[in-house]
């Protein structure tokens, strides 16, 4: 038999989840056996850049593709800010009901993580309960709204009292039935079901634009938003809470189970180590299963996919380098390919045969009609992210220099195996320490709540001497975010995650998180004046060369902004001071153009995700190995585990490998 030849394009997410799935994954169907990778066979994984995965294989920039963790001067030992994906949502898999579909959790995140031995590196990411606010030239807190004390916009019936996302409750309601939230909300499985068939179910008033019975798919959430609430319970919501993505014409069936990530009481986790570290370890991976399978691995850093067609049982393909990414530099072929890259890459690969006639026995799968109308069911959301590191943490009360008049309420506790590391060597009571071990990674937003519960644990009354211990151990001044309505949008805390403690500490924050319109205004400032543009807009790949610093007339304004949200309207910008390095990623450029996608409107969602994964399904007749993964089309958009589940989803239904966790109430895409 002759060796077969799996090419994987793309290096991210999906890209290398496929890979090390592909080689670790057991099959026990025996018409699916040719289908496996085994001795001889030859995996070949490409990129438009290249990562920095390890020592044998270096790179411009951290590994991870829209992950892209950014350490101070360079230094891994060092804090770090998250310029791209942030942090997953666990699955706690020692709950009784850890497989029901309602369970919480992204759950092949967390057994990709587990399975790659680095849960001892994951760690709260703890969100505020107490959001800090700069909306209309107004600094308050979330806790400080009130009827009496109401935000800064004139809405009707009062909604100014309540918070921002009470618009998109508002909504929810239209849509969910009371008694489903009543008992913990909708399964996956149901979820799937709604995003097809889920309609207004409330008697609205003629004035309404949309009516009862009107299928929610067909309606742009924005369209909805604004017929329910107004202009300015439109622009509270939109302001208030500091994504403009969520708030622009999505799929509503789809935007009413997203719409509440930063909800107060959500509990997110990352990796100490950084989130990139992730794709450190599933690269590692790649290249130790492939020799001890003796599979042939080939990395082709800084090479694109050029073209793809089907032709006579085999994908046959273009690539071409980094250097002339727009002109074809040889020709390969494949008995299977993967395109584990974004929308805008895609259509740019089509460009290359879009006004080519296919001869007879050639499939150019991604340029038939259908297929390109599914490819268009996401839109693309630009994004734009700015770190910056400081020798103060000036955002919060501790500061030694001039602390924020508006400090972010990012103070909690949380008991880490690391905190009961510490407390042993500082001869904390070892029964104590045995029984809080259950309280690990709960957080809490105040002292005294942990303590608490830790007495109920141990039924004993802690020293004052312990109390002061514990609040030393545990205590994390992170993460936020903080909103404003202006350009920065939101900002993100990050302290002293350094993983070498001891040293001078460094503070790092994500200055600006935005989206949408937002990221134009940060790149008028990236050239500076007395510049002018030499690289085209459409040729500036920033996001594969790595974070790129920002020029002094960008940190101004971002002090000036900042400046605003923690020190009060028209303060000055030295406020802030000047930071030690600052850095900026641009999401909107190629060859992602996108921060994140989202489903648009007037699409079976389900039909897209089972059908494009695999897009000659969508061709009469025709049967290509050509794959598409990643998080554009999945049911979890945004997040690594959208790029983990259409991966897993390919590889299950067309390559027989079982799948690494129990889906019976956890479908990796929606089911028919």
């Amino acid at each position: 038999m002759n060796p077969k030849t799996y090419s994987i394009f793309g290096a991210g997410a999906a890209g290398l989840y496929t890979a090390w799935r592909l080689l670790e994954g057991k099959t026990n169907d025996p018409t699916f056996k040719s289908k496996q990778l085994s001795k001889g066979d030859v995996l070949e994984l490409y990129d438009w850049g290249k990562y920095d995965f390890s020592k044998s294989h270096p790179g411009s920039r951290a590994a991870g593709a829209r992950i892209c963790t950014w350490h101070y001067k360079d230094d891994k030992d060092n804090s770090y800010v998250e310029l791209g994906g942030m942090r997953y949502s666990f699955w706690d898999q020692k709950s009784p009901h850890s497989n029901d579909g309602r369970a919480p959790g992204h759950r092949l995140v967390t057994k990709t993580i587990e399975n790659l031995g680095l849960d001892k590196y994951s760690v709260p990411f703890n969100v505020t309960n107490n959001q800090l606010f700069y909306l209309r030239s107004r600094n308050f807190y979330i806790n400080d709204i009130t009827s009496s004390n109401p935000a800064p916009y004139n809405i009707n019936n009062f909604g100014a009292g309540a918070t921002p996302d009470q618009a998109f409750t508002i909504l929810e309601n239209l849509g969910i039935p009371a008694g489903v939230k009543k008992d913990g909300g909708f399964t996956r499985l149901e979820w799937c079901r709604f995003y097809k068939e889920g309609r207004i179910i409330k008697k609205l008033p003629e004035s309404s634009v949309f009516q009862e019975g009107d299928l929610l798919k067909d309606i742009g959430y924005w369209n909805l938003l604004y017929d329910q609430v107004g202009s300015e319970g439109y622009d509270y919501a939109a302001d208030g809470n500091g994504y403009s993505s969520n708030v622009i014409n999505t799929n509503t069936a789809v935007s009413m189970n997203i719409n509440d990530e930063f909800t107060p009481g959500s509990q997110y986790k990352t990796l100490s180590i950084g989130y990139s570290g992730m794709f450190n370890a599933l690269f590692d991976e790649i290249v130790k299963l492939c020799k001890q399978k003796g599979i042939v691995f080939k990395y082709y850093p800084d090479t694109r996919l050029h073209s793809i067609l089907w032709k006579n049982k085999k994908a046959v393909f273009t690539y071409a380098s980094r250097t002339n990414p727009n002109i074809a530099e040889g020709t390969r072929e494949a008995d299977a390919a993967w395109l584990a890259i974004p929308r805008a890459a895609i259509d740019l690969v089509a460009q290359a045969t879009r006004y080519h006639q296919p001869a007879k026995d050639e499939v150019d799968v991604l340029n038939h009609e259908k297929v390109n109308l599914y490819l268009e069911s996401t839109i693309m959301q630009p994004s734009y992210k700015i770190g910056m590191f400081f020798d103060d943490p000036w955002w919060t009360t501790a500061a030694k220099n001039n602390p924020a008049i508006y400090p972010a309420q990012i103070t909690g506790y949380v008991i880490t195996p690391d905190v009961i590391e510490q407390l042993g060597k500082d001869k904390f009571p070892a029964k104590v320490l045995k029984d809080i071990s259950t309280l690990i990674d709960v957080p809490y937003s105040g002292l005294n709540e942990m303590v608490k519960a830790i007495e109920n644990k141990t039924e004993e009354a802690l020293t004052i001497a312990q109390v002061n211990q514990l609040s030393i151990a545990a205590r994390r001044d992170t993460i936020g975010p903080s909103v404003s309505n202006s350009p920065i949008r939101m900002v993100v805390y990050f302290g002293n995650n350094a993983k070498v403690q001891g040293k001078k500490p460094i503070y790092g924050i994500l200055a600006s998180y935005d989206d949408e319109d937002n990221t134009t205004f940060w790149q008028e400032l990236e050239l500076g004046a007395r510049r002018e543009r030499t690289v085209p807009v459409s040729s500036d790949t920033q996001p594969l060369e790595g974070p790129r610093k920002v020029p002094e007339r960008m940190v101004k304004m971002l002090r000036k902004m900042l400046a605003e949200l923690h020190y009060g309207p028209n303060s000055d910008y030295t406020n802030i001071p000047e930071p030690l390095e600052a850095a900026y990623m641009d999401w909107s450029l190629p060859p992602f153009n996108a921060g994140y996608h989202e489903w648009a409107p007037h699409f079976d969602v389900g039909d897209v995700q089972r059908k494009i994964r695999k897009p000659s399904q969508l061709i009469t007749g025709k049967d290509a190995d050509i794959f598409i993964v990643g998080e554009a089309y999945s049911n979890d958009q945004a997040w690594v585990e959208g790029a983990y589940c259409t991966a897993e989803s390919v590889l299950n239904d067309f390559f027989g490998i079982e799948p690494i966790i129990d889906n019976s109430e956890y479908p990796f895409i929606c089911p028919e």
